[in-house]
């Protein structure tokens, strides 16, 4: 398939999204022996069938299906194309796409964008999650901006991007009302036994709060343990566990989760870095992340 004929993929991607040649015809203003006329000529250039004839219907094929994904592609990026010549100047940049890794506070997340959201009204921030090795990966081909992560770029990826650490937070242990009540000791005897939500081992958080358990001579009642920080307060919420999160997020998490406030946890710090492709930081938006972001925690 030497040149791919963008009026025979738009045929064929209105035939998936409408799901018959019929229908798709009414929306094109064209008959149906035109378009399916097409889809026969799309599906000669691929090779392989698009769709296969079900009863009066459609299906789409495995192959179709892959074809309808990058269709799905190429029209946003059409459309953002159109949008950016129509109403944007052509020198600001359109898309700030920034990774996240999932076991970072979404709540800490939202403090680290926010000053960027009415930066410049040219710009869009699109925010995908994923855990730390897949989003270097991103970063590496420059499908990302940049990465915010609550750990730095491990020693074992061979990538070339740099750390810069936004801040650190002490770390709190919060739970439900309802099991607070059943575990009326002070902190941290409370803790002793009682069910504990907790990240996953290969967080460095989770090391920290093991080593913090056993010098205070506590029994770690693990109960179920997460690598994305939202499920973990959704399961402290309705009183599955004790769980650790930001002491600089208390009054939001109190107040968004219904959960109370046990202590401290001592000697133990949350910390955020911002990790780009480049060691000296020039893209505005991150500058302005690494000022705000830096003062605030």
């Amino acid at each position: 398939m030497r040149h791919l004929n963008y009026n025979h993929l738009l045929y064929f991607w209105t035939v998936a999204q409408e799901g018959s040649v019929a229908r798709a015809a009414d929306v094109l203003h064209l008959a149906p022996q035109t378009i399916s006329g097409q889809l026969k000529m799309l599906e000669d250039s691929i090779g392989e069938p698009l769709f296969t004839r079900v009863g009066r219907g459609l299906a789409i094929t495995d192959t179709g299906r892959i074809v309808e994904q990058y269709a799905d592609e190429i029209f946003n990026l059409g459309a953002e194309l159109t949008q950016r010549v129509k109403n944007e100047s052509l020198g600001a940049p359109v898309v700030f796409n920034v990774g996240i890794v999932n076991s970072i506070p979404k709540l800490i997340a939202y403090r680290t964008l926010k000053p960027v959201m009415r930066m410049m009204e040219s710009m869009k921030v699109s925010c995908y999650e994923d855990s730390l090795e897949s989003l270097l990966a991103q970063l590496a081909i420059h499908k990302l901006d940049l990465v915010l992560s609550d750990r730095p770029i491990p020693s074992s990826v061979n990538v070339r991007a740099y750390n810069h650490e936004l801040g650190a937070s002490p770390l709190s242990i919060f739970g439900s009302p309802e099991l607070i009540e059943k575990h009326p000791q002070a902190f941290p005897e409370c803790l002793d036994n009682a069910p504990m939500l907790m990240p996953v081992k290969e967080h460095a958080l989770r090391r920290n709060l093991s080593d913090w358990f056993e010098v205070n001579g506590l029994t770690q009642n693990i109960v179920a343990e997460f690598d994305d920080s939202a499920l973990l307060k959704v399961f402290g919420e309705a009183g599955e566990g004790f769980f650790p999160a930001p002491t600089v997020m208390r009054a939001q998490v109190e107040s968004i989760y219904g959960v109370r406030h046990v202590g401290v946890v001592e000697g133990v710090m949350e910390r955020f870095y911002l990790i780009s492709p480049e060691r000296k930081l020039k893209h505005p938006a991150v500058l302005k992340i690494i000022e705000s972001t830096r003062f605030s925690l």
